[in-house]
């Protein structure tokens, strides 16, 4: 099969586009057809710097297409059904092989290209503002890097929730804009405005009842301090790629929190698994909808991370083999 590899970490010039064994199937397992490949956020930091699981790597972390193979001990799936997928790794090739656990049956009438983008992306948005972040109705609810894929997601997510405002950062005026469209209140360009100082003014300087926060670094103090008396951060990525230095201090007299999210460590239970289930029901029915920026060739992995790393992208980056 053809796969995007890479034999070293680095920027997006490492991808190659070559032939590579095909993938094995295991017996709690299924093989698909890859139809589309969501390049998640932790992909690109993967590439920059993440252990090189096989030699040469191909990454990915979500991807969706035809079951072409079903594990021996598998009942849930057949040869011919439309899955999306989640994996360590793997998603950027033609065929990509998975526990049937992180697989999860597309609904007719929804595309592969929209159901790849589904699972990490509305799974950890959802986990981000209510497992963790325990949001209720009223609340107002800030989302650091709103035009990323999470960022799309969970300002669909709080909006429909009830939350009373919905506020999200982005790097420019037009990308902010965009987001209007799935829920945004009041959007604020964090490269010409103080990100805390313009909460605090939205918010009759209240601050914000939960932070979604996909950036970490310097971002996340900013977070912090964006923060309601009680108010809640769930932290659940470095795309910033920025030292994570905080003070977290001022938490402590507002009674304030602070959660790590990773829906990985949760991935196999019963929650998440009917959880994200629902999610992609909601997308199928028009509840909830993805936002597709770009799409790239397979053999364009490397333009289609550039791209990414550009900040251009509203929503999620597609590749297709």
């Amino acid at each position: 099969m053809k796969a995007a590899v890479y034999y070293e970490n680095g920027g997006p010039d490492v991808l190659k586009y070559e032939d590579v064994p095909d993938p094995q199937c295991h017996p709690k397992g299924i093989v698909i057809r890859v139809e589309a490949v969501s390049i998640e956020g932790g992909d690109t930091l993967n590439r920059w710097r993440g252990p090189l699981m096989t030699n040469p790597h191909v990454v990915g972390y979500q991807a969706a297409g035809e079951v072409v193979e079903v594990g021996a001990e598998v009942s849930k799936f057949k040869v011919g059904d439309k899955v999306c997928t989640t994996g360590a790794f793997g998603s950027h090739a033609e065929l990509r092989a998975v526990p049937a656990m992180t697989a999860w049956k597309i609904p007719a009438g929804l595309s592969t290209r929209e159901a790849a983008v589904i699972p990490v992306t509305f799974g950890t948005a959802d986990d981000c503002l209510f497992e963790f972040g325990r949001m209720k109705k009223g609340e107002i609810v800030l989302v650091q890097a709103g035009a990323s894929g999470v960022g799309v997601a969970a300002i669909q997510l709080a909006a429909r929730a009830g939350a009373s405002m919905v506020l999200a950062t982005a790097s420019s005026d037009e990308r902010l804009e965009k987001l209007k469209a799935y829920g945004l209140t009041h959007g604020i360009n964090y490269r010409t405005h103080d990100v805390v100082q313009e909460v605090m003014r939205l918010t009759d300087k209240k601050g914000c009842d939960v932070i979604v926060d996909s950036v970490g670094g310097p971002t996340l103090q900013s977070s912090i301090l964006s923060l309601a008396y009680r108010g809640r951060v769930s932290m659940v990525g470095q795309a910033g790629r920025e030292p994570m230095t905080v003070d977290v201090g001022s938490m402590m007299g507002g009674n304030r929190s602070l959660s790590g999210v990773f829906l990985g460590a949760e991935i196999a239970t019963d929650r998440v698994q009917k959880n994200i289930q629902r999610l992609i029901e909601d997308v199928a029915r028009g509840e909830l909808k993805v936002l597709i920026d770009k799409e790239f060739p397979l053999s364009e992995a490397a333009a289609a991370h550039r791209y990414i790393e550009s900040r251009q992208a509203v929503g999620r980056v597609l590749l297709i083999p």
